[in-house]
């Protein structure tokens, strides 16, 4: 049989779990064997602690003109000849042959079968297998650990003709360069490890294939935070599942490992090589900043196996990427409106109204250079109005909170300074979502990426400037949560206090933990989660999955 263009590159050999997943799945298939993309979820989690007693190997495995087997455990079999290979957590010998056993989590479905069709035909790939190395193998079970019980499968014809069409199948998707479409409104999605990564309905929706509101499928946020260290001399280091931070060899902190999302060292902090390798094997980043905030650097394991959305993404911003340019600004000019309109103490209805225009036009700008220009007015309005959104006692003349204008590097008063900060945050975020997701954190749409300024992450926060940055700082100013005696004034240039900052963080991760309803999507959701969510659609976009990128934008 002459192999297509399109499954050249396919692995010779596949995995029995993957026939699972396809027949479960086409696109779970691909997301997870092609790209390489993987979540745990609790069934995952638990169906590992399933197989921890069948993984060991154990037992003789004689082929069959070598000797009797009567019972062996973890066994690899594999053949080039049908192009599969597998693990068999148990070969049993029976009169006239032998069966294979595998282990699955829970209980029997309520089905006439008593187990469903990934099961069976994961099982038939191992019968397949034993039949290829000689052995005679009718039948099999399907071990349910949770009920302890057993459930039997012939293999019959019509089970085995459906295996290796399955496989012939998956073959041929393999060798695509996307995925197929997410399953439409289908039952199986929520329990599916994968779903934040997939994003099922929020694509359908976005590609107009379902009608129905989109389902809050995506997991709960982790339990995990990110974790700051801002001590200065202080060293970072791991010791049996904790993270611990000690000056001097004494210990000042102490964090367990499966609670940090993030490490997060400000100034000069040392991280040890052991924490480092823990924290790579956990995919979670270790980010760097100068003592004064700014974003410098990010450490992680080993980058994403998303090749496809890369090579999308360089052909997308070497084209332009207007389209996405524009739908960035807007969502930023819209949701800049919003925070006036809803926070400012004096309304000017002029400056809505412009803004409200600002953003029509720049839906529909013809050249970057022209959105730059509109972006820029819309900023000059926008901050023009942000005194109006402090308390009054804040805004008096001599106060600590003055704001004559947007200004940095350094900030030359309070507000700028906090300004900074938060988007600094943010950008830090961003550049760790990207990461994630697959995408170059440095290769963007709308910025520039030049002076190794992280340009998608700084297009990504453009919609989530006004809605988590600046209104953080909004509320750490009303609320009193930052001081006059938290800013040094140096040569006219205005810093955070070691205590300032950590009002600051404390303001900034607790809006990102805030609950909002999305206004595409319908269903409620952190900040946090949106951001991941914004990502995610973007590279659905990239990869041509949804016709356009759609921001956030707060109503």
């Amino acid at each position: 049989m002459t192999e297509s263009a399109a499954t050249v590159d396919v692995p010779d050999l596949v995995p029995a779990r993957m026939v699972n997943e396809f027949s479960y799945c086409p696109r779970l298939f691909f997301l997870e064997w092609v790209q390489a993309r993987f979540e745990d979820n609790p069934d995952t989690v638990e169906g590992r602690y399933q197989h921890r007693a069948v993984d060991r190997e154990a037992g003789r495995a004689p082929l069959p003109d070598d000797g009797d087997l009567a019972s062996a455990r973890s066994v690899m079999l594999s053949s080039t000849r049908l192009g599969l290979v597998a693990r068999v957590d148990l070969i049993e010998g029976i009169e006239g042959g032998v069966r294979p056993v595998d282990t699955k989590r829970g209980s029997p479905p309520d089905t006439p079968e008593r187990s469903w069709e990934p099961e069976r035909v994961q099982l038939c790939v191992q019968a397949l297998l034993l039949r290829e190395a000689g052995y005679q193998c009718t039948e099999g079970v399907l071990y349910f650990a949770e009920a302890r019980r057993r459930v039997a499968v012939v293999f019959d014809d019509e089970l085995v003709a459906r295996t290796e069409g399955l496989l012939g199948e998956l073959r041929e998707i393999a060798g695509r360069d996307l995925p197929p479409p997410p399953l439409v409104d289908s039952p199986k999605c929520p329990r599916c490890s994968l779903v934040g990564i997939c994003l099922p309905d929020e694509t359908n929706t976005l590609a107009a294939r379902s009608d129905r509101p989109p389902r809050r499928l995506l997991p709960r946020d982790p339990q995990a935070r990110p974790m700051y260290v801002t001590d200065q001399g202080t060293t970072v280091g791991h010791r049996e599942g904790r993270v611990e931070v000690s000056r001097h060899g004494e210990a000042v902190q102490s964090v367990r490992m499966i609670d940090v999302s993030q490490l997060n060292i400000l100034g000069n902090v040392q991280v040890t090589s052991q924490l480092m390798r823990q924290l790579f094997s956990r995919e979670v980043p270790v980010l760097w900043f100068s003592y004064g905030g700014w974003f410098q650097g990010i450490a992680e394991g080993l980058p994403s196996k998303h090749v496809e959305l890369r090579r999308r993404q360089v052909s997308t911003a070497h084209q332009g990427g207007l389209s996405i340019a524009r739908a960035m600004v807007e969502g930023k000019i819209r949701n800049s409106r919003t925070l006036l309109r809803r926070n400012s103490r004096v309304r000017d209805d002029s400056v809505l109204a412009s803004l409200k225009s600002l953003a029509e036009q720049a839906a529909t700008c013809s050249s970057t250079s022209s959105l730059l220009g509109l972006e820029g007015t819309a900023a000059r309005l926008y901050f023009g109005g942000l005194p109006s959104m402090f308390r009054e006692e804040l805004r008096l003349p001599g106060a600590a909170f003055s704001f004559e204008g947007r200004n940095r590097r350094p900030p030359l008063d309070p507000v700028n300074c906090l300004l900074s900060y938060t988007y600094g945050l943010l950008v830090k975020d961003l550049t760790a979502v990207a990461l994630s997701v697959g995408f170059d954190p440095y290769l963007g749409f709308y910025h520039r990426p030049r002076f190794g300024r992280p340009a998608l992450a700084l297009d990504l926060a453009e919609e989530f400037r006004p809605l988590v940055a600046e209104s953080t700082v909004l509320s750490l100013v009303n609320n009193g949560e930052v001081r006059a005696s938290h800013f040094v004034v140096r040569a006219g240039g205005v810093t955070l206090t070691a205590e300032g900052r950590k009002s600051v963080i404390g303001g900034y991760e607790r809006r990102l933990d805030t609950e909002v309803r999305h206004p595409t999507f319908g269903y409620k959701v952190t900040y946090r989660r949106v951001l991941e969510v914004q990502a995610r659609v973007l590279g659905a976009h990239v990869l041509g999955e949804i016709p356009d990128y759609v921001p956030f934008m707060t109503r």
